[in-house]
C-alpha cells in the first residue's frame, strides 16, 4: 500500500518534502507578506517555515488529513518569532545616536500611493488587535482556512477560533476605517503640496497665468 504524504515525511522523505512545499509555499508566502508587508521577509518566512517542517516531521501524528493547517501552524509561530526579533533591532536601533535625517522622497511616490497606502493602513488596522485575534484573522480571512483547519492549525479550540474571529473583525473594522481616512488625508496633503510646488516651479501666480505672460503684457503697454 503507497504510504501518505504524512507518512512519508515523518519517514525522513525529501520527495515528501519538496511536495509539501510545492503544494503550500505560495500560500504561506502570501500569509507572510500580507503581514510583514516586506518581500524580502515574506521568503525568510518561507524559508524557515519548511526547514522548521523538515526538523518536525517526527512529531506529525499518523492520519490522512490535509497537512495544509500543520503547516500554516508553524508558519505563524516563525511570524511570531520574526516580530519578537523585529521589536528588539528596533529597540537596538532606538539607542543609537540619532544621525542627519535624509532626503524625503515621499512626494515623487505620490502616484502610486494608493495600492501600497492602503496595505500599511490595514496592516496598522491589525497591529491594534491583540496578537490572538490577529493570527485568527489572518488566517481565516486572508489565508481562507475554515474554522477547524485554524484551530489545528493554533492549537486553540474550534469555538475559540470562532469568538477571535468577530472580535477581530468587529474591532478591524472600526480600526481600518480610521487608518483609511488617515491615509487619505495624508494623500491629499502631499497632492496639495506637490501642485503647489510645481505652480511655484513653473511660475504660475494666484488668480492669473504664467508671470512670463504679465511681464510681456507690461512690456506691450
Amino acid at each position: 500500500m503507497e504510504l501518505s504524504q504524512r507518512a512519508r515525511l515523518r519517514a525522513g522523505d525529501q520527495e515528501a518534502l519538496g511536495e509539501l512545499f510545492d503544494a503550500h509555499a505560495q500560500a504561506v508566502y502570501g500569509y507572510a507578506l500580507r503581514t510583514l508587508g516586506d518581500w524580502a521577509a515574506a521568503e525568510d518566512v518561507v524559508s524557515l517555515t519548511f526547514l522548521e517542517a523538515w526538523r518536525l516531521r517526527e512529531r506529525l501524528e499518523a492520519g490522512d488529513e490535509s497537512l495544509r493547517p500543520w503547516v500554516f501552524g508553524i508558519a505563524t509561530n516563525v511570524l511570531r518569532n520574526t516580530a519578537r526579533a523585529a521589536r528588539r533591532h528596533r529597540a537596538a536601533m532606538a539607542r543609537l545616536p540619532e544621525r542627519e535625517a535624509a532626503p524625503d522622497f515621499a512626494d515623487e511616490l505620490v502616484t502610486r500611493l494608493d495600492d501600497s497606502a492602503q496595505l500599511a493602513a490595514v496592516r496598522r488596522a491589525l497591529e491594534s488587535l491583540r496578537r490572538s485575534e490577529r493570527e485568527v484573522f489572518r488566517l481565516c480571512v486572508w489565508m481562507g482556512l475554515d474554522y477547524a483547519s485554524a484551530a489545528e492549525a493554533l492549537g486553540i479550540p474550534t469555538g475559540t477560533v470562532r469568538s477571535r474571529l468577530s472580535r477581530a473583525r468587529t474591532r478591524l473594522k472600526s480600526l481600518a476605517a480610521a487608518e483609511l481616512t488617515i491615509c487619505r488625508n495624508e494623500r491629499e496633503r502631499r497632492e496639495g503640496r506637490a501642485s503647489r510646488e510645481l505652480a511655484a516651479a513653473t511660475g504660475q501666480v494666484a488668480g492669473g497665468g504664467p508671470k512670463a505672460a504679465r511681464s510681456m503684457q507690461g512690456d506691450i503697454r
